[in-house]
């Protein structure tokens, strides 16, 4: 996401979206933003301060953030209310969460133990809150989606480091191995799943309490899916090196919290699901180089690859890691050079 001033024809129409909440004048700060089309601005006006979102059509669309940011306040949690809102146009005008986003916090030497301790059971409170009041309508995380996230591995990331697209029968034989993990990966109750639930999309509310002292950002992509994702987005994340020990205890706290989980069962998931995302991750953050012009992405695949690693040491993806051994072997496992011309 660009950190510039809105321009044009765009920047006339976020006046215009703020002169009419009331904001006439008001003046735009950008922030830090995240892989998406979208960018986000502080407005500031004689004391007051919310946040707007310009996530211009067709790229976005504002609608599920509007539905899932209610659905998370209904369930207890911190999502940002939306103040005013003008779909058509892609504008939302947003409660402003502040600056102390976990990705800061931890950069400053916060307590990082409280800090995961915080964001696993804000975690635990969603799945408890969605099993008491029914599953949300929200689309499902099945085998589709999840195919066509885990094949970006080969349609964005192989092409980059080997220089050539990958044969058709090659990505064939790869969705098919996929097919058979992913059928292991289910679980009996299927939850609501944010899907980016990680650090740089929690924050820090000081003033609130329990749960809600944990702020929830860029969640308009949540789906119905297995109860594991979320903890291993959140444990085994692409932009952070979270040490082994906090892993172990962070999931046995989440464990505790359903003493009924078959815990053989969810640690299957948890590794397929592992390993899917990775896969994912590789490919989107080489597109995000070469179709978005964005190649600050690229440092974090050594640590994706390093994650993925640990993933295809479980014997049910044993066939998939054969299948990258063969395609893919270790000495072509490298971070796409962003100085070439994508």
């Amino acid at each position: 996401m660009s950190e510039r001033a809105p321009e044009g024809s765009r920047r006339r129409a976020m006046a215009a979206f703020l002169a009419e909440c009331g904001w006439e004048g008001a003046r735009l700060e950008p922030l830090a933003g995240d892989a998406s089309f979208r960018t986000y601005y502080r407005v500031r006006d004689n004391g007051r301060r919310a946040v707007v979102m310009d996530a211009p059509p067709p790229q976005e669309d504002v609608a599920p953030f509007i539905t899932v940011a209610a659905l998370l306040r209904d369930l207890g949690l911190s999502a940002p209310a939306v103040l005013a809102e003008d779909r058509g146009q892609g504008f939302l005008l947003l409660e402003d969460f502040g600056d102390d986003t976990y990705t800061r916090l931890l950069a400053r030497g916060a307590d990082e133990e409280a800090l995961y301790a915080l964001a696993v059971d804000t975690l635990v409170a969603l799945q408890q809150a969605v099993a008491a009041h029914g599953l949300p309508a929200l689309p499902p995380y099945d085998e589709g989606r999840l195919l066509a996230e885990a094949v970006l591995l080969v349609d964005w990331y192989m092409p980059a480091v080997l220089g050539r697209p990958p044969a058709a029968d090659m990505r064939a034989e790869y969705l098919a191995l996929w097919r058979q993990a992913l059928a292991q990966a289910r679980l009996p109750c299927p939850t609501l799943v944010l899907r980016d639930y990680h650090v740089d999309n929690l924050m820090w509310l000081p003033h609130r309490s329990g749960i809600r002292r944990c702020g929830l950002l860029d969640f308009q992509d949540a789906v119905c899916g297995p109860a594991s994702y979320d903890l291993i987005s959140l444990l085994k994340d692409a932009r952070r090196d979270v040490p082994a020990g906090l892993r172990r205890r962070m999931t046995e706290r989440y464990l505790a919290a359903f003493p009924a989980c078959d815990r053989a069962l969810f640690a299957r998931s948890a590794a397929i699901l592992a390993a899917q995302r990775n896969c994912k991750i590789l490919g989107i953050f080489t597109r995000l180089w070469r179709r978005d012009g964005k190649p600050h992405y690229l440092v974090h695949i050594p640590r994706v690859w390093r994650l993925l690693a640990e993933d295809l040491g479980d014997p049910v993806l044993a066939p998939i890691a054969r299948w990258l051994d063969r395609h893919l072997p270790p000495a072509a496992r490298v971070m796409p050079d962003p100085r070439s011309i994508p």
